[in-house]
């Protein structure tokens, strides 16, 4: 099993990480604008990639969803395993039925530091020592010395956030800002919105990495538990969403996702704001994603 979990981390690390061109994605609906190696005093330089949907008007305002790995969103041509969550055509086909209004999607780049940004950093204030002694001795090192994911959040909200409401017409508030990811992505996406419930007033977490460093034990997805049930928000005032699949990494998951599940119900929340769903048969892809973004977006954005 430990072997397993390795190849696997191995092939994720991978694919998230090389092979990635720097090529501006073509999109099929709608409009990408670049902005090249954005800049922070946060975290290092970025690609962001801004989505404007059909008929984008600048006398509009728009609602605004923000969405990690941006460079595995969009087209496939350009990214390492030839898959994209295509989401200018899940989002443009919800529009033309009138499921969700035209929103805008704002596409993060991850970097080398994936890991170090998306891995929830306060989770180290809800493990026991005792817990942590059962981690290597450089798993306990990244968690209490390395982990930057606060640093990257503040790079959201006080970098990105407001050059974006400065330069497109966005409904800024909360009830109008979304934030998106699979994975580690679903981590990051579950902190933001826990860390800054004043800004996204909803969160997408697609195939939530709950085993964190991959060990045999529950001391990772232990930690995420503790924090949710102090840190999570009241439940009147956003909407969250959870989900996982049953193959390949999928298939790790679903006894945290049922604890967590556990721990919202406990906390208030209903199918009015919140939701989890299993698909049976789905794998850890972009393809897996692609096919069921329209759910969480529509739940999210009505």
């Amino acid at each position: 099993m430990r072997i397993y979990l390795l190849l696997l981390l191995t092939a994720f690390t991978y694919s998230c990480n090389n092979k990635i061109t720097t090529n501006t994605p073509t999109v099929k609906q709608g409009k990408i604008i670049r902005l090249e190696t954005f800049p922070s005093q946060f975290i290092a330089a970025r690609n962001i990639d801004i989505w404007l949907p059909n008929g984008y008007n600048s006398n509009k305002q728009y609602p605004v969803l923000y969405m990690h790995d941006g460079q595995m969103l969009f087209d496939k041509e350009t990214t390492w395993n030839k898959q994209a969550w295509e989401v200018e055509e899940v989002i443009s086909q919800l529009i033309k039925e009138k499921k969700i209004p035209p929103v805008i999607v704002v596409g993060i780049w991850n970097t080398k530091a994936r890991h170090e940004e998306y891995f929830p950093q306060r989770i180290t204030e809800y493990i026991s020592t005792k817990g942590l002694n059962t981690l290597k001795a450089d798993e306990v090192d990244l968690m209490k010395n390395k982990l930057i994911s606060d640093n990257y959040l503040k790079f959201l909200v006080q970098e990105l956030k407001p050059h974006i409401d400065q330069h497109y017409p966005t409904l800024s508030d909360k009830a109008n800002t979304y934030i998106a990811g699979s994975s580690m992505g679903g981590l990051i996406s579950m902190y933001a919105f826990c860390e800054y419930n004043e800004v996204f007033g909803g969160a997408a977490s697609l195939s939530t990495h709950w085993i964190g460093f991959w060990e045999d034990n529950n001391v990772i997805p232990n930690g995420f538990q503790n924090y949710l049930f102090e840190n999570i928000p009241t439940a009147s005032t956003s909407k969250i969403y959870f989900d996982y699949g049953t193959e390949t990494l999928d298939a790790f998951y679903e006894p945290h996702q049922l604890a967590i599940d556990k721990i919202l119900k406990e906390k208030g929340y209903t199918t009015t704001n919140w939701m989890t769903k299993k698909f049976q048969g789905a794998d850890h892809s972009e393809i897996a994603w692609n096919k069921r973004l329209h759910i969480p977006l529509v739940f999210l954005l009505n």
